[in-house]
């Protein structure tokens, strides 16, 4: 994967704002619902930024019921989607303890993105150069006291079909 880079600029990209942490949730639901096996979703941003709060609505929106928290220590938690999305599994990563990307081997993580459910990456810049190339980048950003500002950064076709999907449903 080339660097992560947050000044990326395209016809492909979407930027949004969030103004609560509801309003993150319901992008993250829309978001799920249009996820399918084999998906990787790179979350990238400051503490507080509100990527957990994302990755609980795309569980939602996957139909989970499972309890979504960040696996900080346990670096790989596992979710399940709901029947409508044929209870595949939600791989949720939070690679901010990682020092150094040769960490990463043994842990699963790749496992996790090349297997048959959707997998979702907190801190992936943290894995320096060992992820796919392509994913969808999600760039989250404090704007104000509760708002957020999201980016979209889709990296190969499946991921611009996706953000365009998104956009459609989200703002419609």
């Amino acid at each position: 994967m080339k660097s992560i880079s947050h000044a990326v600029q395209s016809q492909h990209v979407l930027d949004c704002i969030s103004h609560n942490v509801a309003q993150t949730l319901r992008y993250g639901q829309r978001l799920g619902e249009l996820l399918r096996p084999g998906d990787l979703l790179l979350l990238l941003g400051d503490f507080g930024a509100g990527k957990t709060h994302l990755i609980k609505g795309i569980a939602q929106g996957l139909g989970s019921d499972d309890m979504v928290n960040s696996p900080s220590f346990v670096l790989i938690n596992e979710y399940r989607a709901g029947a409508q999305h044929g209870r595949m599994p939600i791989f949720h990563a939070d690679l901010y303890r990682i020092e150094d990307p040769d960490e990463l081997t043994g842990i699963g993580l790749e496992e996790a993105w090349a297997g048959d459910g959707v997998c979702l990456i907190e801190w992936a810049e943290q894995a320096g150069g060992r992820l796919p190339q392509e994913h969808l980048a999600i760039y989250l950003q404090h704007l104000a006291e509760t708002k957020r500002t999201l980016r979209l950064v889709p990296h190969g076709a499946r991921y611009e079909a996706l953000v365009a999907e998104f956009k459609k449903t989200a703002f419609a």
